[in-house]
C-alpha cells in the first residue's frame, strides 16, 4: 500500500491530455476487435484453401480465445512492471506482426501462428485500456469514457461480419488482413505520439508459480469449454482439460491468498460491488454470447441467409448499441447505474424470451427489432456496471480489478458458448427422435427455443443482481486525489 502510495505520487496526471490518450487508445482497440470479427466469415473459403476440416478451422477462433484468456491474468503483473506507453505500442507492434503473418501466410499452420501473435496484441491492449480510463478521469466522469470505449468494442464486431461478406465477395480473405494492416500502422503511430505514461510502476517480485498455474487453469477452463461446444461433453479430452483447469484456478487462488505480493489480487473481492458486479457481468455475458452465436446460425440455416445478409441483418442492432454506449455513459455519470441496468436488463429479457418463439417464417425485420432492442438493454448495462464495480477500488488495485473482469468475461464467453451450442444440439436431436419427417431447419429452431429459453432463466438471475446494484464512492483518498487533478486538469487544458 505505501509502495503504491509512493508510486503514485510520482505520476503527475495534471499535465495529461486526456482527448489524445483516449483517441489512441480508441483507434488500437477499434482495429483489434475489428479484426477479430472479421474472420469468421471467412472460414469456408480458408477451408477450401488450405483443405482442411471444421474442426481444424475452429482452432483460428479457439487459440485466438485460449491466448487471450492465458494472458490477461498476467496483465494485472505486467502492468505494474512496464508503463502505459512500454505496453500499448507492444500490444500494437504484436497485432501488427501477426496481421501480417496471417495476410501472407502459404500455409494453414502459419495462419494459425499469426492469429495467435495478434491474440498477444489483444489481450496486453484490453485491460491497459480500461486501466487507463480508470487513471486519467475521476469517479464522475468515467462514464463517458468508458460509453466512448463501449462504442468501438460494440461497433467494430457490428460492422465485421457485414464488411468481411463484401470484401471475401469482391476480393479475397488475405485482404480481411492487407487492410487492416495500414490500420494498425497508423494506430501504432498515432499512439507513439500522443499517449503519455500515467501507470504507477511498482514492480512487485514475479512469481513464477502463479503464472504457471494461471496458465493451466483458465487455459485449461476456456480450452475445455470450446472444445465442448465443438463436439461432445463426454469427450475425455474435454472432461480432462477442465478438470485440470479448475484444479488449477483452485490451486492459483490459494497462492494468491498465501504469497506476499500476489500476481492477480483477489482480495478485490473485499469490496462488495466490485464482486457483485463480477458476478453480473459473468451472468450476463453468457446471456450474450448465446445470441452471438445462435442467432447467425439461425440466419442463415433456418432462413437460408447468405453471409453477407446475415451480417446486414445483424448490423442496425451493433450500429445503435454503438451510438447508445457513449449516451447510457453520460447518463451514467449524471443518474447512477440503478435507473440504467435495471431496464436494462428487463431490455434484454425481453428480446430473448421473444426469440424463443423464432421460427422459419419469421421476418428479417422481425429479428432485426428483437436484436436492436437485446442490444440497446446490453448498452445500458455493461459500461455502467462494469465502471460502478470498478469504482469502488482504490487506485492500486485498479490493474487487478479489469484483469479479473477481462479474465472472467473470456471464460463465462467460453462457458455461454459451449452451454448453449450444447443445449441447442441437444434439442435439435430430440427434435428429429419425436419427428423423424421434420425438416433440419424445423428441427435447429427446435433446439434454438430450448437454448433461448435457458438463456432467459439465466437473465432473471442477472435481473435478480440488477436491484442490488447502486452507486459507490472511491476510497476518499482516491476521490480527493483524482478532484484535485480533475480540477487542475481543466485549469491546464
Amino acid at each position: 500500500m505505501n509502495v503504491s502510495s509512493e508510486a503514485t505520487a510520482a505520476v503527475d496526471l495534471t499535465q495529461i491530455k486526456r482527448g489524445p490518450i483516449v483517441a489512441a487508445l480508441i483507434i488500437g482497440a477499434f482495429v483489434a476487435i475489428l479484426n477479430e470479427t472479421l474472420l469468421n466469415i471467412a472460414f469456408p473459403d480458408l477451408m477450401t484453401e488450405f483443405s482442411i476440416s471444421p474442426a481444424t478451422i475452429q482452432w483460428l477462433s479457439t487459440a485466438y480465445m485460449l491466448v487471450i484468456g492465458i494472458l490477461v491474468p498476467v496483465t494485472a503483473l505486467l502492468q505494474q512492471w512496464f508503463t502505459t506507453r512500454q505496453m500499448f505500442l507492444s500490444a500494437m507492434i504484436l497485432f501488427l506482426a501477426g496481421t501480417i503473418v496471417c495476410g501472407t501466410a502459404p500455409a494453414f499452420s502459419l495462419l494459425l501462428i499469426g492469429r495467435i501473435i495478434q491474440a498477444l496484441g489483444t489481450g496486453l491492449m484490453l485491460p491497459v485500456m480500461m486501466n487507463t480510463i480508470l487513471v486519467i478521469f475521476p469517479p464522475d466522469k468515467r462514464g463517458g469514457a468508458m460509453g466512448m470505449i463501449g462504442l468501438v468494442i460494440m461497433f467494430a464486431p457490428a460492422i465485421g461480419p457485414t464488411l468481411a461478406g463484401l470484401i471475401i465477395d469482391q476480393l479475397d480473405w488475405r485482404w480481411l488482413f492487407y487492410l487492416v494492416i495500414p490500420l494498425a500502422a497508423f494506430s501504432i503511430v498515432f499512439a507513439a505520439a500522443f499517449l503519455k505514461n500515467v501507470s504507477d510502476l511498482t514492480r512487485p517480485k514475479v512469481d513464477v508459480w502463479s503464472i504457471i498455474l494461471s496458465t493451466i487453469g483458465f487455459g485449461g477452463v476456456v480450452y475445455g469449454f470450446s472444445k465442448a461446444g465443438e463436439g461432445s461433453w463426454s469427450d475425455p479430452e474435454v472432461v480432462w482439460t477442465i478438470v485440470i483447469g479448475g484444479v488449477g484456478i483452485l490451486l492459483f487462488v490459494i497462492r494468491q491468498l498465501l504469497v506476499k505480493n500476489p500476481m492477480l489480487e483477489l482480495r478485490t473481492f473485499r469490496f462488495p460491488m466490485f464482486t457483485l458486479v463480477t458476478i453480473l457481468m459473468l451472468v450476463l455475458m453468457m446471456t450474450l454470447f448465446s445470441t452471438m452465436i445462435l442467432l447467425p446460425l439461425f440466419l442463415q440455416t433456418a432462413l437460408l441467409m447468405t453471409a453477407f445478409k446475415a451480417g446486414l441483418t445483424l448490423m442496425p442492432g451493433g450500429i445503435i448499441n454503438g451510438i447508445m454506449a457513449p449516451i447510457s455513459g453520460k447518463l451514467f455519470d449524471k443518474y447512477g447505474p440503478r435507473l440504467l441496468v435495471v431496464p436494462g436488463i428487463v431490455l434484454v429479457l425481453l428480446a430473448v424470451w421473444l426469440f424463443t418463439g423464432i421460427s422459419v417464417s419469421t421476418s428479417a425485420g422481425y429479428v432485426i427489432t428483437l436484436h436492436i432492442i437485446l442490444l440497446v438493454g446490453i448498452s445500458l448495462v455493461m459500461m455502467p456496471a462494469q465502471t460502478t464495480g470498478l469504482n469502488q477500488l482504490p487506485r492500486h488495485l485498479y490493474p487487478h480489478g479489469t484483469a479479473i473482469l477481462n479474465t472472467l468475461q473470456q471464460v463465462s464467453g467460453a462457458i455461454g458458448t459451449a452451454l448453449f451450442i450444447s443445449i441447442m444440439s441437444s434439442g435439435t436431436k430430440d427434435f428429429l427422435k419425436s419427428k423423424p419427417d421434420g425438416s433440419p431447419a424445423e428441427a435447429l429452431v427446435a433446439g434454438l427455443h430450448d437454448a433461448f429459453f435457458i438463456a432467459f432463466l439465466v437473465g432473471i438471475l442477472a435481473l435478480i443482481l440488477g436491484f442490488f446494484i447502486k452507486k459507490v464512492h472511491p476510497p476518499k483518498e482516491d476521490q480527493q486525489n483524482g478532484a484535485e487533478a480533475s480540477a487542475q486538469q481543466v485549469q491546464h487544458e
